[in-house]
């Protein structure tokens, strides 16, 4: 059975995740405030954090970067009011894997936990030779085995989900993907959720790999989706 935090300060919130949860048979432990979510979150083993942005005492984005000063990978999945692009990237960037914005449908919630789940369980999948995971494009390089992303030389620092998002993106360099393409890909899940969670993890990515001065990559063919290549 897999374990879940929940850190998450509205009662009826909590009753109403704990309850779905339970019957789709997770053990589920629940912190009302952020100072006790953060205890519990350093002292157990969990499959997996649902941290409400906005606590008392310490919000989720401190909690979040405890997490990983201390280097716990826990995939962490952010519940938040504030749906703005600017929020959610700086949820994103303290460490989570994922965001969900209030309110929402507990099948959608479900569908964000499976995926984590799943990508967390194969995270440690094997790789054959060397020299087939090394992918470049003018001058960004992706090392597969080690996980390291590089443009002009410079090493570039992107989350889990980010990665997987470039590395999608890569793959299929030339190739127009559309934001189903993409969440199936990068995020393990097999319908569109009606959010743009895609939309602004490349917008992030842009943010990180183009900078002021240097050749765009990531493009967009307007209704369609994504692509990867040199202008």
């Amino acid at each position: 059975m897999k374990k879940i935090l929940l850190v998450e300060d509205e009662i009826s919130v909590v009753s109403f995740i704990r309850s779905g949860l339970s019957e789709e048979n997770y053990a589920v432990s629940v912190a009302l405030d952020g100072t006790t979510g953060s205890s519990m979150a350093l002292g157990n083993e969990f499959d997996l954090i649902i941290l409400d942005i906005m606590l008392p005492d310490k919000n989720g984005l401190e909690i979040c970067k405890e997490l990983r000063a201390h280097a716990i990978q826990t995939p962490v999945l952010f519940l938040t009011a504030l749906g703005t692009s600017e929020n959610i990237a700086l949820g994103l960037n303290t460490g989570a894997d994922d965001y969900l914005v209030k309110p929402f449908k507990f099948i959608e919630l479900s569908a964000r936990i499976k995926a984590l789940l799943r990508r967390s369980a194969n995270k440690t999948e094997s790789v054959s030779e060397s020299a087939q995971n090394i992918y470049t494009m003018a001058d960004l390089k992706i090392n597969d085995d080690a996980k390291i992303v590089e443009r002009g030389g410079a090493v570039i620092s992107l989350t889990a989900t980010e990665y997987r998002l470039l590395l999608t993106l890569m793959k299929n360099r030339g190739k127009v993907l559309s934001r189903l393409d993409l969440l199936e890909s990068a995020w393990d899940i097999n319908f569109d959720l009606g959010t743009n969670v895609v939309d602004v993890y490349i917008n992030y990515l842009r943010k990180k790999l183009d900078g002021e001065n240097k050749q765009k990559l990531i493009h967009t063919v307007i209704g369609m989706g994504y692509v990867l290549k040199e202008a």
